[in-house]
């Protein structure tokens, strides 16, 4: 729809039959005196004669264009409430130093784990059309990239931006997940749930995994857990003293234990993943789930549309005066 910023400059617009009629007036225009002005009706009407008003109706619709541009109409759509079916959803996302193991592969081309979660992340919230989603990644501590939006491009930007050693290192799942917690109390949804993925030991952190998880249960708010890694050991990139990067074999377990009772203890279900394509079936297991009908607000910014209408009535002017420099302006009606 189309508005108007400042409504009021449209009221000019009651000025321009006044204008136009002082432009044709023949009071007011200038005028040859004949003593028989009855000899010139015999003369043939050539095309100047003819077209004798154009000028004056590209000047009006100029003049006109201008006045609406200068009340400043605006593209765009109001304020509206509407009912869509979602889920609320808040991704929990560990990105340790252990997520630049390289134990993914897909088609052939080695991935370390926090590549092969991004890839099947960013796949799962394009299917995810309409829910609300947020994103929490984590380490040592856990950090909100996005709240719960439905702007789906705005956060597939965030997945791309995880990356590991920004943050104190360490594992604290149990905090990270009371954080998902919290950005999920507000939310009216009938379905919410956390989806943690991780590939280690809770190893800092204020809070417990466990705690964490009864406090998501108190909310009613079901976990899903990955669990990413391979079992055993597996490479990891270490900078030898020149700088170079070398590949050690390491061992990462992971608390399988501990994040089935998080998953269990909040209703949800624990997936252990060791390749692409498991982790791509527990994510579409997940995106199985029901959805909940909400009442959401959107809103809609709008945009300045003056400048088309300046420039179409800033023409119409000018094509008006190079025409009333030709014999349209300067012949009789």
């Amino acid at each position: 729809m189309i508005r108007f910023a400042h409504p009021w400059v449209l009221f000019l617009l009651l000025l321009l039959p006044l204008w136009l009629w002082a432009r044709l007036s023949p009071k007011l225009l200038p005028a040859l005196h004949f003593s028989r002005s009855d000899a010139l009706n015999d003369l043939p009407r050539t095309w100047p004669q003819r077209l004798h008003w154009l000028p004056h109706v590209l000047a009006n619709l100029g003049m006109t264009l201008l006045i609406v541009a200068l009340a400043r109409p605006q593209l765009g759509m109001q304020q509206r409430t509407v009912t869509a079916e979602t889920i609320d959803i808040v991704m929990v996302i560990d990105v340790s130093s252990s997520m630049e193991a390289v134990d993914f592969a897909t088609e052939g081309n080695e991935k370390n784990r926090l590549d092969a979660v991004k890839e099947v992340a960013r796949d799962f919230i394009a299917a995810r059309e309409g829910d609300r989603i947020g994103l929490i990644a984590f380490s040592g501590q856990p950090f909100t990239m996005s709240p719960l939006t439905r702007d789906h491009d705005w956060l597939l930007q965030r997945v791309d931006d995880l990356a590991t050693r920004e943050m104190p290192d360490g594992t604290a799942i149990g905090t990270a997940l009371a954080s998902g917690v919290n950005r999920l109390r507000d939310s009216d949804a009938d379905t919410r749930l956390i989806l943690l993925l991780t590939d280690g030991i809770n190893n800092t952190g204020d809070i417990t995994p466990l705690n964490a998880a009864h406090l998501a249960a108190k909310y009613g708010f079901r976990t899903y857990v990955i669990g990413a890694g391979s079992t055993g050991p597996v490479r990891f990139p270490f900078r030898d003293p020149f700088g170079r990067t070398i590949y050690r074999n390491v061992e990462m377990p992971i608390d399988d234990a501990a994040m089935e009772e998080i998953a269990g203890i909040t209703g949800g279900k624990y997936f252990r993943v060791q390749d692409i394509e498991e982790m791509e079936a527990g994510f579409a297991e997940i995106d199985a789930l029901e959805r909940s009908e909400i009442e959401m607000t959107e809103y809609m910014m709008f945009e300045e549309r003056f400048m088309a209408f300046a420039l179409a009535g800033l023409g119409l002017l000018l094509l008006e005066r190079l025409l009333s420099a030709t014999r349209l302006g300067r012949t009789l009606s």
